[in-house]
């Protein structure tokens, strides 16, 4: 694997090898402190983040390599006009490895023909974002101890949510995987989804707009934000923002082993009281964020 574009770039092989390699970050981090000792990772972040960037740096600083990058197209030479395929070529330069983040869909794909140096797309528009998605699915591993036969649940903006579309691509190479999307009609999961993952290789759905009536069907509940930053209008961001909530008295019908995952940040999605509830897994998916991040390194950097 040579750069990590969308989650179809990494097999179903490759996922589980990084996931148990994580695993073992996590039990021995000694044994990992040194293994990128004099390599440098470029965090290059035309758009805002913060878990991700962090998350990046932190796996990095962890295996005892250094970084550098920027934080928002701002504070780049994009500024003055530089194109995202000058500024990789200078980078490449610099680094050896190179995660970026883009507001635009396919940034990624012009980036990769512009470098030698390993490229990870760390989210391009509504697009993909597939260290998320390994994120997501070592979340699961660790929580649930597999990955195949769920109903999952997956809630909110479906449209935009670039997290929403990596792991749906991601989870129906497994074996016995049932979705269930709830969304407002006006943001529902685009139709090449559909298409080309779902019906393409028969995986059952459900659309509705219901959350309650949906959420006791549920081993694993997703939860997005609605995307300010993805609308054209003020309005009708306004009108749905607040759609679903979850809340202690919702999960009341939920499996007691159910999960709740969100790929943060939240505004009013879940309910502060919820983060109480042993089944709300969303800060220890942050965490595992790291560890999943150190194991990409390594391996797109072939240290064993």
């Amino acid at each position: 694997m040579k750069n990590l574009i969308g989650i179809e770039d990494i097999s179903v092989e490759e996922i589980d090898e990084l996931i148990e390699k994580a695993k073992d970050i996590m039990k021995n981090r000694d044994k990992y402190s040194e293994k990128c000792k004099g390599k440098i990772l470029a965090t290059l972040f035309f758009e805002p983040s913060t878990r991700t960037r962090l998350s990046f740096e932190s796996a990095m600083l962890s295996l005892g390599g250094n970084v550098l990058g920027f934080s928002s197209a701002d504070s780049s030479s994009v500024q003055k006009g530089e194109t995202v395929g000058d500024t990789i070529k200078v980078v490449g330069g610099y680094s050896d490895i190179i995660a970026m983040r883009h507001p635009k869909e396919g940034a990624p794909v012009v980036a990769e023909k512009s470098t030698t140096k390993p490229i990870i797309n760390a989210g391009d528009g509504g697009h993909n974002h597939p260290t998320q998605t390994l994120t997501d699915l070592a979340t699961i591993a660790i929580e649930k101890g597999r990955l195949d036969n769920y109903t999952i649940g997956l809630c909110g903006d479906l449209k935009f949510g670039r997290t929403v579309h990596s792991l749906v691509t991601a989870l129906s190479r497994y074996k016995n995987i049932n979705y269930i999307f709830i969304s407002p009609k006006e943001l529902t999961i685009p139709d090449y989804i559909k298409k080309n993952v779902l019906e393409k290789n028969n995986i059952k759905y459900t659309e509705t707009t219901d959350l309650e009536g949906s959420i006791d069907k549920l081993d694993i509940l997703y939860m997005t934000r609605v995307q300010k930053e993805r609308f054209f209008s003020e309005e009708e961001y306004i009108k749905l923002k607040d759609v679903y909530i979850l809340d202690n008295e919702k999960l009341i019908k939920a499996k007691k082993d159910l999960i709740i995952l969100h790929p943060l940040p939240r505004v009013n999605e879940i309910a502060v009281e919820v983060d109480e509830d042993p089944r709300a897994c969303y800060f220890k998916q942050a965490e595992y964020g790291r560890f999943i991040r150190m194991a990409l390194i390594l391996k797109m950097l072939n240290i064993k």
